[in-house]
């Protein structure tokens, strides 16, 4: 079941994950491994129990005992209360390279086909924004890449990033282009629909925010050639940050 909200339809043999014991081991290194490429950054919350119960479709005894790992670990916290929750303490524990391996490498092939597929859907996503956007279409990205470039905290960085790509796919006035894109996501994030982010490396936010500004102007001057080329070499910031981090972790280091 986990395999489906990860890759979509029936696994093949050939791509099934490294057996593990449980169901419960198998969240806990989801959620290790998604802290560890920053889907889930320090300070922040994680989704609710019922919520990720949604995503991973397993029990929520499963999702409480896989959660109470990761907090005997020393990765979250449970904060009581009303703003209470799980929050995300640390981005890599000692159990964090084992995790990773076993959830990345046994699917390895099918990120790289998605890495690609991913790069070109979202390049069709921006050359129809470009052609189809509206004056009033520009204002939120205006907003959500003014949010971006005055961001003080990755976490900050994020949340406009994700603004400014929704608000691209609502500039193409197709729903289903803006499902097919939240679905992308979801299946390189390990069910997550949430960007990669490291742990908010300077590099990359310049980078993103280059590519956020160009993709910007090519969109409103109503260029889609431009757009798709600047989207397809954008959307890879985050398959070299999962490349980034599973090569360290076969090398033996700890990323950062």
């Amino acid at each position: 079941m986990l395999d489906r909200v990860l890759l979509g339809g029936t696994p093949s043999s050939s791509l099934r994950p490294v057996r593990v014991t449980t169901a419960v081991d198998e969240v806990s290194d989801r959620l290790l491994t998604a802290i560890a490429v920053g889907e889930f950054l320090p300070g922040e919350r994680l989704p609710a129990e019922r919520e990720l119960t949604r995503l991973l479709r397993v029990s929520r005894p499963t999702v409480r005992e896989a959660v109470g790992r990761l907090q005997a670990l020393g990765v979250i916290e449970i904060r009581r209360g009303r703003n209470g929750g799980a929050f995300v303490r640390e981005s890599w524990s000692e159990s964090s390279g084992a995790a990773v391996r076993r959830t990345l490498l046994p699917r390895w092939e099918e990120f790289e086909q998605l890495f690609d597929l991913r790069g070109l859907v979202e390049g069709l996503v921006a050359a129809t924004a470009a052609r189809r956007r509206r004056p009033e279409d520009l204002e939120p990205m205006r907003e959500a890449l003014a949010a971006h470039l005055s961001a003080h905290t990755p976490r900050e960085e994020q949340a406009a990033d994700s603004a400014f790509h929704r608000s691209i796919c609502a500039a193409t006035h197709n729903p289903q282009i803006a499902l097919l894109s939240r679905d992308l996501l979801t299946r390189i994030s390990l069910g997550f629909p949430i960007e990669p982010w490291g742990k908010g490396e300077r590099t990359h936010f310049h980078r993103a925010g280059q590519g956020h500004t160009a993709l910007y102007e090519a969109i409103a001057a109503g260029e889609p050639e431009r757009a798709e080329e600047i989207a397809r070499d954008h959307f890879m910031i985050s398959a070299e940050m999962i490349r980034d981090v599973l090569a360290r972790v076969r090398a033996g280091e700890q990323p950062g």
